[in-house]
């Protein structure tokens, strides 16, 4: 039998100190706020760079720190739309320049 999975509360609560902003979000407004398709996080659909059909690969800038994207993308049934899944990684810039540097060695353990 597989395990039971526990009820996660799909409500996030700011603990900010700002009395103005006191209001509890949920996940579902906060959806629905963003906009939707790639150009949400990711900037817009000509800055990803795609890797197969359904991966791609954009650079973004998130709480002043830019990071590279890797990410897999669905299409969203009711609109058509193409959205960022979960499946991905998103690598800082220190992370990206040691991946480059490990692309030698990864293609050649590779092609062994």
């Amino acid at each position: 039998m597989p395990p039971k999975r526990k009820n996660i509360s799909k409500e996030f609560i700011d603990d900010s100190d700002d009395p103005e902003d006191t209001k509890v979000k949920t996940k579902k407004a906060r959806l629905q706020a963003t906009p939707a398709a790639a150009s949400s996080a990711n900037g817009s659909e000509e800055d990803m760079i795609p890797l197969s059909a359904k991966r791609f690969v954009s650079v973004s800038n998130f709480k002043g720190k830019m990071l590279v994207n890797i990410r897999e993308y669905y299409e969203d049934k009711e609109s058509g739309e193409t959205r960022p899944g979960r499946k991905g990684i998103s690598l800082s810039v220190d992370q990206w320049e040691a991946l480059k540097k490990a692309v030698s060695t990864i293609d050649e353990r590779l092609h062994k």
